[in-house]
């Protein structure tokens, strides 16, 4: 407990005196002008407060205050009953604002009452619980919006949390406020009820118990009970006041004073015609001149003077346009901005900007998102935001991809026309423009919109241009992965890691290995279209080898064999047998003893005729394979594996090579090819 808990719980316990207690007129003053000034600090706060969660203490606040105020009112009442005297602050009060005649002040204090119960309090209470359906029934969009922002990558994570629980702490303070707008609705009841009881019994026990007649018993507690209304109704309607503005408060830069000048006097033309109209009517009607024309005047000079503030001469607008100018291009931010490179762009030719315009129905934005998410679940890599942005120097219907501002695909699009893929056998009635499908190479055709049920009734794949382009961007990021995770990814992809598992994170990294080496082995995995998405165990695998070697290469290798589950549902279904092409004995050998090993890692190093006629032999398996229609598999034994990759894919890069305890062993294996050297 700090020292700052004593004063709030001297407070709680202040009130349960109060309510049992009988205090001196002295303690009387003294609490009813703290809870004038409690009060007079909330109205304050609430009006310089830039949203409502900044005073978000504010409905419990609220009841205390409500409390303390009713122990006072049950304070005064006792010592006004009892004494007929209620202290210094409640006699001044009650003797300022009925002046002498007892039936004016009272009704002035009903006037109050019923302000602060018919007005502020019932707006008051209509608002929050309006406030609170609104805010509840809005809260799934805003989760939405938080989830599509992150997805696109313009949050990161511990930036949706923190909006996250802005919006679940939004939907509990109007919720709160909905309840405590109530306490303020009773709290004006029981003022109402308390005066009536003090003006009634106040008379009655003048006259029986203190030999008072009826004039003056009338007018002694009248004087009491208006005071005691009054110092309890004034920080009742400040407090009520401060609730209104609470709940009606929009989130701005400025606080309400700003807001209200900015705003206001935002069309400071407006003045003149009130300043004028108010000159008309001490012109046309009796209204004295000498109060119209001064305030006419005032509200012209300020209209005059917010109008020289708003608009500035042009000359003054061209020297500040210049200055602005000069000084960016002087800034050295303006020079390395320029260095600053996109991780991922996608440009388009004008004829394919209804692509990406939402106006004209383009959803090109929403299946970039798609991508990503896709390519989260499926490989467990975070793709950076999608960069998208149409280019003059391009053809119409082109478009193009960049990784790290090198260009790695690009295509053209019509986007009137249909893309039809022959199922094998071509149909001559199947009229379109001949081109070659982006993704995977097969040949197609644009077809027009008047062919596309035809194509489809002869076994064509159809596909609008909006998925064409999606399914290119897609299998260009697959293949190019392994370019995306740098070591800032890395510690992004380790920092999440370590939410769950803070143990085995630090048995990895900083020792025995780097950010570097855990982000080469992550990068080897994805080159070879492995996912990361279970970095658990592989943590737990390069925990195991880490300190027995920091090879990358080596270390990919046994977190591939502890990936073997992964690996073989990736080319194979339960049941299904797993056909390969295997490597001859002759082959193998070739490759292990043509493994050097240095102080900086091993290399393969082959004769290059050996070499070419590896090369040529897995290339002809791999034709003969893909004429009968089958995913060309190279299968080989652990040792070499890596080697084999190396070799290969500079000329075959799609063609997987897998090693035999990378395979489950429930698995049926049939080789249908066989790599020999001639």
């Amino acid at each position: 407990m700090s020292a700052r808990d004593f004063p709030i719980i001297a407070g709680v316990v202040l009130i349960v005196i109060m309510l049992v207690i009988p205090l001196p007129p002295v303690m009387l003053d003294i609490l009813i002008m703290v809870n004038i000034s409690l009060a007079l600090i909330v109205l304050l706060t609430s009006m310089n407060m830039q949203e409502p969660l900044q005073l978000s203490v504010f409905p419990s606040l609220l009841l205390i205050l409500t409390l303390f105020r009713l122990g006072l009112n049950v304070s005064t009442t006792r010592s006004i009953l009892s004494n007929a005297e209620a202290g210094n602050v409640v006699h001044t009060f009650g003797n300022f604002v009925i002046g002498g005649n007892p039936l004016v002040g009272f009704v002035v204090f009903l006037i109050l009452i019923i302000i602060q119960f018919m007005v502020i309090t019932k707006g008051s209470e209509r608002v929050a619980e309006v406030a609170a359906r609104f805010t509840l029934d809005a809260m799934p969009g805003k989760q939405m919006a938080i989830d599509a922002d992150l997805n696109a990558g313009l949050i990161n994570e511990k930036q949706a949390t923190g909006r996250r629980d802005k919006i679940q702490r939004e939907a509990d303070f109007y919720g709160a406020m909905d309840g405590a707008s109530k306490f303020v609705k009773g709290d004006a009841v029981a003022g109402i009820i308390i005066t009536i009881i003090n003006i009634l019994f106040g008379i009655i026990i003048g006259m029986v118990q203190m030999d008072m007649s009826i004039s003056e018993s009338g007018y002694t507690y009248m004087l009491l009970t208006v005071g005691d209304g009054l110092v309890s109704q004034i920080p009742a309607l400040m407090i009520s006041t401060a609730t209104g503005i609470i709940v009606t408060r929009a989130a701005s830069d400025g606080n309400l004073s700003q807001d209200i000048t900015g705003q206001l006097f935002r069309f400071p033309k407006m003045l003149y015609v009130a300043g004028g109209t108010i000159f008309l009517l001490g012109l046309v009607t009796p209204l004295n001149d000498i109060l119209t024309i001064p305030i006419a005047a005032i509200m012209a000079v300020g209209g005059y003077l917010i109008s020289r503030k708003l608009v500035p001469d042009e000359q003054d607008i061209e020297e500040l346009e210049e200055q602005i100018e000069t000084d960016e291009m002087k800034s050295p931010e303006s020079v390395v901005n320029l260095l600053n490179v996109d991780p991922i762009e996608f440009e388009f030719g004008y004829g394919l900007i209804p692509l990406a315009d939402a106006n004209q129905g383009g959803d090109l934005l929403d299946r970039v998102v798609m991508i990503r998410r896709q390519l989260a679940i499926e490989f467990g890599i975070v793709i950076p935001v999608v960069r998208i942005r149409d280019n003059i120097q391009l053809q119409p219907n082109e478009y193009r991809l960049k990784v790290k501002g090198n260009e790695v695909a690009k295509g053209e699009l019509l986007l009137d026309h249909y893309l039809a893929m022959s199922p094998g056998v071509d149909d001559d009635s199947i009229e379109g423009i001949d081109t070659i499908e982006p993704s995977f190479g097969l040949p197609a055709k644009w077809i027009s919109e008047d062919v596309k049920e035809q194509a489809e009734m002869f076994g064509y794949t159809v596909v609008d241009p909006p998925s064409v382009v999606s399914t290119h961007i897609t299998e260009i990021l697959k293949s190019n992965a392994h370019l995306l995770l740098g070591r800032q990814e890395t510690k992004q992809l380790i920092d999440h890691l370590k939410e769950s598992y803070p143990i085995l994170v630090e048995e990895v990294t900083p020792n025995p290995l780097s950010i570097g080496d855990i982000q080469k082995v992550l990068a080897k995995l994805l080159k070879e279209k492995v996912s990361i998405r279970n970095l658990p165990v592989i943590f737990e695998t390069l925990a195991d080898f880490g300190r027995m070697s920091t090879d990358t290469d080596l270390l990919t290798e046994y977190v591939r064999q502890s990936l073997a589950r992964q690996i073989t549902s990736q080319f194979v279904s339960d049941g299904e047998i797993l056909r390969v092409v295997t490597l001859s004995g002759k082959v193998e050998k070739a490759i292990a003893e043509g493994v050097q090993q240095t102080e900086h890692g091993n290399y393969l190093s082959l004769d290059p005729t050996i070499s070419q006629n590896i090369i040529q032999s897995v290339a002809t398996q791999v034709e003969q394979l893909s004429m009968q229609e089958q995913q060309s598999i190279l299968l080989c034994s652990p040792a070499v594996r890596m080697y084999v990759k190396q070799l290969i894919e500079r000329y075959l890069p799609n063609v997987p090579v897998l090693s035999y305890n990378e395979l489950e062993a429930n698995v049926e294996v049939q080789s249908v090819g066989v790599v020999n050297i001639e």
